[in-house]
């Protein structure tokens, strides 16, 4: 179900997002919970808290970059947009 057309670009390309974030333990993790869970567009999400960068990992179903970073950014969170 697509709520925006904006996203039917995106919906029809399922890709690996990846951000620097400043989620660094199970309690951030928690908070941030809520704001990905109900965000539209994200198949799974994860956050590396044990490496220096605590990499948050989201597999997009149509949920794009920026939406991503206002979630975590409304979570209470620093993210910024891993580039290769």
């Amino acid at each position: 179900m697509y709520h925006n057309l904006k996203n039917k670009k995106m919906n029809t390309e399922n890709k690996n997002l990846q951000f620097k974030t400043n989620i660094n333990c199970g309690g951030c993790v928690a908070k941030v919970t809520p704001f990905l869970n109900e965000a539209d567009g994200i198949c799974h999400w994860e956050v590396d808290t044990t490496g220096k960068d605590k990499i948050l990992s989201v597999h997009s179903d149509g949920i794009t970059k920026d939406e991503v970073i206002q979630k975590v950014q409304a979570a209470g969170f620093k993210i910024e947009l891993l580039t290769k």
